[in-house]
């Protein structure tokens, strides 16, 4: 699996892949941890309604999700490759043509 996303994504280091997986991991969890500060600053807790929760989900996660992955992908150095993917990402989200 780890070979056919290395050819997908045209690397050619198992190093270069192991940085990228771990900018992958890196960002999604700094997300939740960015999340649950918003979240407490809003005063949304266990007890809020989900039909307040999940548009504050979306509304926070993705794009916090997106500022922290070109982040961390530029101080592991590998601006390139997460601009590249960042903009596949945000043209299936139709924010970009």
């Amino acid at each position: 699996m780890l070979e056919k996303l290395k050819k997908k994504w045209e690397i050619n280091s198992d190093f270069r892949m192991i940085v990228i997986l771990f900018v992958f991991a890196l960002s999604g969890s700094s997300t939740l941890f960015f999340r649950k500060g918003i979240f407490h600053l809003l005063g949304v807790t266990t007890e809020t309604s989900l039909l307040i929760k999940i548009p504050l989900y979306i509304l926070i996660i993705i794009p916090s999700y997106q500022i922290l992955f070109l982040f961390i992908g530029t101080l592991f150095g590998q601006f390139k490759f997460v601009r590249k993917f960042e903009k596949k990402m945000l043209a299936r989200f139709k924010f970009k043509k």
